[in-house]
């Protein structure tokens, strides 16, 4: 974004009601900020009135992500020889539709703390229905369902980082 058009994009914002505080620096501080971390896709700023101006960068930039090695309950020890370890349940994983993070942030299974989690491993969940959270920038970010189906598995940790892409959830939709 040039500084011209950052210009043009506050001359814009500030004539939108609600909206009036909205400066330059803020505008460039924003553009900066999707130029810098190509994975946000949209800055959203409502005003009074639910008015606003949303910015989406579009376009199709790889961003490797490095995921930690799951761990789990140590092995149960017997005479001091491991016990086998049990066969995992086998899941055709081409069937399985996955929930990925639409963004950079952190991810939360519940509305609040303490409340029930939106879905858990068997629960149904239906398009635009609502399945965790991911805070951005001190913004609560309802991320919803895209697939219709029953939730197999939740592969992200209650207020653990997720980077853009991070797969959330697979969700079997033939369940």
């Amino acid at each position: 974004m040039t500084p011209k058009d950052s210009l043009e994009l506050a001359k814009l914002v500030a004539k939108l009601p609600g909206l009036r505080s909205v400066e330059l620096k803020d505008v460039r501080q924003l553009a900066e900020l999707l130029h810098e971390y190509p994975e946000i896709g949209s800055i959203e700023v409502k005003g009074w009135f639910d008015t606003g101006v949303t910015v989406t960068r579009t376009g199709s930039v790889s961003v490797p992500v490095a995921f930690p090695a799951p761990v789990g309950p140590p092995e149960p020890v017997a005479h001091g020889v491991p016990a086998p370890a049990a066969e995992p349940r086998p899941v055709a994983a081409s069937t399985l539709k996955e929930i990925k993070s639409p963004m950079v942030g952190t991810f939360y299974k519940s509305p609040e703390p303490g409340a029930e989690a939106y879905v858990k491993v068997g629960t149904r969940v239906t398009s635009g229905q609502t399945v965790c959270i991911i805070e951005a920038m001190k913004i609560m970010n309802e991320i919803e369902a895209e697939i219709t189906g029953v939730v197999r598995e939740v592969l992200a940790e209650e207020a653990q980082p997720v980077e853009f892409g991070t797969v959330l959830f697979r969700v079997d939709p033939n369940g």
